[in-house]
């Protein structure tokens, strides 16, 4: 079986080495890279399993690359970043950053989020890329939405997730503890503004009234449920 296959693009060669040193320990494969343009060109060969991202790269701002990552490839990214502030995780997470680690970092709790996104639904779950409901198709392949007169609407990896989520799990409460244990995030406040904003784009996408949500309710203090019919095809 091939082992996960994992990107880091971050342009200190002594963070490259650690990360690198303790990836392969661990059992994946990596690739490393110096410059956003490399890893881009990169992208056209082969699709990673998780990207390791830092925000400060020296060719292009790192939240744009996380969010082309996210809308337009559809791929896992994990931040790794000196920038400490709540408002940059919160920043890198609403742009489809599936997690934040701050640096300094331990190299084990990178594999253990790392692994962390590899165990998520978008990862286990062996049903079709594709669902109906209520009108709907979700293509999870293609990240788009589909509504009943073919206009397709792109979602990102990280809506994708909480979208896949409910959907799993039609007419039943998911609470945040819930959630985060799937998703595989760091509890928290920065986590809990992630999934607002998440499910609020998602609300957005499939034409929900904000005020009165007929898809995604809000069960306020316990979680959430999604009342769609769901069919996998």
């Amino acid at each position: 079986m091939t082992q996960p296959l994992i990107t880091i693009v971050d342009d200190e060669p002594e963070i490259r080495r650690v990360l690198t040193d303790a990836l392969e320990e661990a059992g994946f494969r990596t690739q490393s890279f110096a410059r956003a343009r490399e890893f881009e060109a990169a992208l056209k060969r082969v699709t990673p399993d998780v990207c390791l991202v830092d925000l400060s790269l020296p060719d292009t701002d790192g939240l744009a690359l996380v969010h082309r990552l996210a809308l337009e490839r559809g791929a896992a990214v994990i931040i790794i970043s000196g920038r400490a502030q709540v408002q940059d995780r919160v920043t890198g997470l609403e742009l489809g950053a599936d997690d934040y680690i701050t640096k300094p970092f331990d190299p084990a709790e990178v594999v253990a989020r790392i692994r962390a996104r590899l165990r998520s639904p978008r990862i286990q779950n062996s049903q079709s890329d594709v669902a109906g409901f209520n009108g709907w198709t979700a293509h999870f392949d293609r990240y788009v939405l589909i509504d009943g007169d073919g206009k397709e609407t792109p979602f990102s990896h990280a809506e994708g997730e909480v979208l896949r989520l409910f959907l799993d799990s039609p007419k039943r409460l998911i609470s945040r503890a819930q959630m985060q244990e799937a998703l595989g995030g760091a509890a928290g406040d920065s986590f809990d503004r992630a999934m607002d904003v998440r499910i609020s784009r998602l609300r957005t996408k499939l034409g929900e009234n904000p005020k009165n949500p007929r898809l995604i309710k809000t069960i306020y203090g316990a979680g959430y449920i999604f009342l769609g019919d769901v069919e996998w095809r």
